[in-house]
C-alpha cells in the first residue's frame, strides 16, 4: 500500500490494481472476440455501443474499438457528475483496454464465418464472460451502462431492465435496418445470452431460493427444517392485517434442491401455512457471504 500524504490520493493499492488491469485484460479480450470474431461479419448488431460501433465499421470500415472510444466520449461529459470521478476513472481505464484489444490484438485471430444463429451465441456467451469479469471488479465498459445508470439517478423508479431493454433494442432495430430483419433476431439472442451468462457468473455461484412461511407454528417448522435439511431460518412476528391476528413469518434461504423437503414439511406441521417460493442472488452474513470481504 504506498500512501500519499495531503492530497489527491490517501492510499494506492498496487495489488487491487494489477488484478483490476488483469480482469480488464482478460474481460476486454473474450469482449473483443465477441464482437471482432464473431458478431462482425455474421451481419447483425449486437446491442449497446458496441453493437453501434460494429453498424458504423460497416458503413464506414473505421475501427471498432476507436468508433466506440468515440462514441463514449460524449457520453462520459453528460454523465460524470452523476456516477462519481472513482467509477469514471476506472470505466475509461476499461475503456482503453477494450479499445486496445478490439483493434490490435483480435484482429490477428481468423474471423468466424459460418452460422450466424451460432455466430449470435457466441457473441452473447463470450460477451458475458468479458463484462462480467469486468463487472466483478466494479468497473464498466461505458456506453449504454454510463446512459442506463444516469438515467436510473435521474428517475430512481425506473426499472434498470425496461432501461437497457430500450437502449439495446433500439441499437438492434437499428441494425436491421442496416442488415436485414433476421439481424433483429440474431441481436435479441446475443443480448439473452450476454444477459444470462453475466447474471451466472456474477451470482450463480452465491443465488438460490428463499422460503417465506406465514404459519402459526413457525417453531415446530424450523425446528424440522433445521433437524431434517439442515439448513437455519429466523422467525418474525407478525400480524395479518385482514384477520388482526398473530403469524410467525419464516425466512429459509436454501438451494433449490432443498425447497420440496421444505415444502414437505411445511405441508406435514402445517397445512394452512402460507408459502411463498422467490429467487435471491446474494445473502451476505453468517454462514453466507461476508459482506467485509473485498
Amino acid at each position: 500500500m504506498l500512501k500519499i500524504r495531503g492530497g489527491i490520493m490517501k492510499s494506492f493499492n498496487v495489488k487491487k490494481l494489477g488484478i483490476e488491469i488483469l480482469a480488464d485484460c482478460v474481460g476486454a479480450f473474450f469482449i473483443a472476440v465477441s464482437v471482432y470474431v464473431f458478431a462482425k461479419n455474421a451481419n447483425f448488431a449486437p446491442g449497446g455501443v458496441n453493437g453501434a460501433s460494429v453498424i458504423i465499421n460497416y458503413l464506414s470500415n473505421l475501427p471498432i474499438g476507436i468508433v466506440s472510444l468515440i462514441i463514449n466520449i460524449p457520453i462520459i461529459l453528460l454523465s460524470y457528475k452523476f456516477l462519481g470521478m472513482k467509477f469514471l476513472i476506472k470505466s475509461v481505464k476499461t475503456m482503453i483496454i477494450c479499445a486496445i484489444f478490439m483493434d490490435y490484438v483480435v484482429p490477428f485471430i481468423p474471423s468466424y464465418k459460418g452460422n450466424e444463429l451460432l455466430a449470435a451465441l457466441f457473441t452473447g456467451g463470450l460477451g458475458g464472460i468479458g463484462y462480467a469479469l469486468i463487472y466483478i471488479q466494479g468497473s464498466s465498459t461505458g456506453g449504454s451502462d454510463f446512459i442506463i445508470l444516469t438515467i436510473k439517478k435521474l428517475m430512481p423508479h425506473a426499472s434498470i431492465g425496461q432501461i437497457a431493454q430500450i437502449i439495446d433494442g433500439s441499437v438492434i432495430i437499428v441494425g436491421g435496418f442496416i442488415f436485414g430483419i433476421n439481424a433483429v433476431l440474431y441481436g435479441i439472442v446475443c443480448t439473452i445470452v450476454s444477459s444470462v451468462v453475466v447474471d451466472k457468473i456474477m451470482y450463480g455461484t452465491s443465488s438460490g431460493k428463499l422460503a417465506i412461511i406465514i404459519t402459526d407454528k413457525g417453531q415446530a417448522v424450523c425446528e424440522r427444517i433445521d433437524n431434517e435439511v439442515k439448513r437455519g431460518s429466523t422467525i418474525i412476528n407478525a400480524i395479518g392485517s385482514y384477520t388482526k391476528k398473530n403469524k410467525e413469518v419464516i425466512l429459509c434461504a436454501c438451494s433449490k434442491g432443498q425447497v420440496y423437503p421444505i415444502k414437505a414439511i411445511v405441508k406435514n406441521v402445517d397445512e394452512k401455512a402460507l408459502m411463498i417460493i422467490t429467487e435471491y442472488n446474494e445473502v451476505y452474513g453468517y454462514g453466507f457471504l461476508d459482506m467485509h470481504k473485498e
